[in-house]
């Protein structure tokens, strides 16, 4: 399985995309800061809002090259036609 994914800082005013293969680990990176010097840690990502879950990884790749394009509006309508709240999904894929 490979998973692109949304995050944002607490306050939401920056969104960040990835791929990965484990979105469990990943979002425990993310929120640990494991990658100190990170564009994700300087700005506190840590919460997942959004993924989709591919079989292959060149579609999660193309998923993410273009969301990432977008604009923040039209990344805001994908986020809230799953999360319209914008609770952090992180337990939920943790399974905790």
């Amino acid at each position: 399985m490979y998973y692109f994914y949304i995050m944002s800082n607490p306050n939401k005013s920056t969104l960040y995309t990835g791929v990965s293969n484990n979105l469990a680990r990943r979002g425990y990176e993310h929120k640990e800061h494991i990658l100190q010097n990170s564009f994700t840690a300087k700005y506190n990502v840590c919460v997942l809002l959004y993924y989709e879950i591919y079989t292959d990884i060149r579609q999660a790749i193309t998923r993410e090259k273009q969301v990432k394009k977008w604009n923040r509006s039209w990344k805001v309508r994908l986020i809230n036609k799953l999360n319209p709240h914008w609770n952090d999904l992180y337990e939920e894929i943790a399974g905790l």
